[in-house]
C-alpha cells in the first residue's frame, strides 16, 4: 500500500449535529457509520452517499461512544448521564438502561456475540452487562485501575482497556488473569491492530505508541500531532500498513507502522479531531470533530 492511497479526498461532510461531534465509528462491514457528541443524539449515516438515516434520542446529557452490533440490530451509547444505553436500530427505542457507574461513562464495546456489553467509566471502573439478561446490574466489574478508564478493546476472550493512569490492562476473562502495560503517560485512547498482535496507544504527551502484546515491548512511536487535552482517537489502516491519528489543531497524520514518518497530513477540520475510523475493507476513513462535523475522506 503506497502512501498515493490513503485516504485525503474530502467526498461528504455530514452535517446535523448541534455542537461536539465526540466520536464517529464505521459499522463493521463499513457501509454505514454512527456519531453521537454533545446535542445528546447519535445519528446514523449512509457515508458513502453523505445521508442521513436516523437520529437515536434519549440521553440526558453529552453522548460520548457508540457501538453497533454485528448485525446492525442493536446499538450501545454510553455519555455523561452515567448509564449505559441498549437500543433497537430498526425502532430507535432504548431497550434497556445499565445503571452502576457511579460517574461519567467514557466507552462501550459488545463482544463479538453481541452478548454483552462492556463499559468504561471515570468512575476508575469497567463494567460488563449482560444484554440478554433482564438483569440492569453488571454482571462484572473490574476496578484496578487508579484513574479514569478511557477506551475499551475486545477480543474473543479479553478485555483491553486504556486509561489516565498510564496503563493498559489486560484481563483473560476465562482465567481471571490481568497483565499491566506502563505507558508512563495518560493513555485516552487505544486501538488493535487487525492482526491482533499490537495494541496502539494515543498519550497525553502528544505520542503514539505501539506494543507488543505477547511481550510487552515498545516498538514504535508516533509523534507530529498535539494530543494534550482532548480525547482524540487513533486506529490503524485495515491493511495495518499505516498509523492514523487527529490531532487537536486539525489535522489528520499517517504514520508508516514500521519506521514512523509521517506519509502525509492534512487539514481536515476546523477545529480539534476527536474520532478516526477506518473502513475494514476499502481506502475510506471517517473523522469527526468539535466543529459538528463528520468528514468522509477516500483514496
Amino acid at each position: 500500500m503506497t502512501t498515493v492511497q490513503l485516504p485525503k479526498q474530502k467526498v461528504h461532510v455530514l452535517e446535523g449535529h448541534a455542537g461536539a461531534v465526540l466520536a464517529a465509528r464505521f459499522n463493521s462491514n463499513g457501509e454505514y457509520a454512527l456519531s453521537c457528541g454533545k446535542d445528546r443524539t447519535i445519528r446514523l449515516w449512509n457515508p458513502h452517499r453523505g445521508i442521513h438515516i436516523k437520529t437515536y434520542k434519549a440521553h440526558g446529557r453529552e453522548v460520548r461512544d457508540v457501538h453497533v452490533t454485528q448485525d446492525n440490530s442493536k446499538l450501545c451509547s454510553c455519555g455523561g448521564d452515567r448509564q449505559v444505553f441498549y437500543w433497537d436500530v430498526s425502532t430507535g427505542h432504548v431497550i434497556r438502561k445499565f445503571r452502576g457507574h457511579d460517574s461519567e461513562v467514557n466507552a462501550v464495546k459488545f463482544n463479538e456475540y453481541a452478548s454483552v456489553v462492556v463499559s468504561a467509566g471515570y468512575d476508575k471502573s469497567l463494567r460488563v452487562w449482560d444484554c440478554k439478561s433482564r438483569s440492569t446490574e453488571p454482571i462484572q466489574i473490574i476496578d484496578t485501575f487508579l484513574d479514569s478508564v478511557m477506551s475499551i478493546c475486545l477480543t474473543k476472550t479479553e478485555i483491553i482497556a486504556g486509561s489516565v493512569d498510564g496503563t493498559v490492562r489486560t484481563f483473560d476473562i476465562r482465567v481471571g488473569r490481568e497483565i499491566s502495560d506502563n505507558f508512563g503517560q495518560p493513555v485516552n485512547c487505544i486501538s488493535l491492530s487487525n492482526d491482533g498482535n499490537c495494541i496502539l496507544a494515543s498519550c497525553l504527551d502528544s505520542t503514539l505508541r505501539l506494543l507488543d502484546r505477547s511481550s510487552g515491548e515498545l516498538l514504535q512511536e508516533y509523534k507530529g500531532h498535539i494530543c494534550k487535552s482532548f480525547k482524540t482517537d487513533c486506529c490503524l489502516t485495515n491493511s495495518d500498513a499505516h498509523v492514523a491519528g487527529g490531532s487537536e489543531d486539525g489535522y489528520i497524520y499517517f504514520w508508516d507502522l514500521v519506521d514512523a514518518s509521517v506519509v502525509s497530513s492534512f487539514r481536515a477540520h476546523d477545529l480539534v479531531v476527536t474520532s478516526v475510523s477506518y473502513h475494514p475493507k476499502e481506502s475510506c476513513m471517517i473523522t469527526s470533530s468539535v466543529d459538528s462535523t463528520v468528514r468522509v475522506w477516500k483514496a
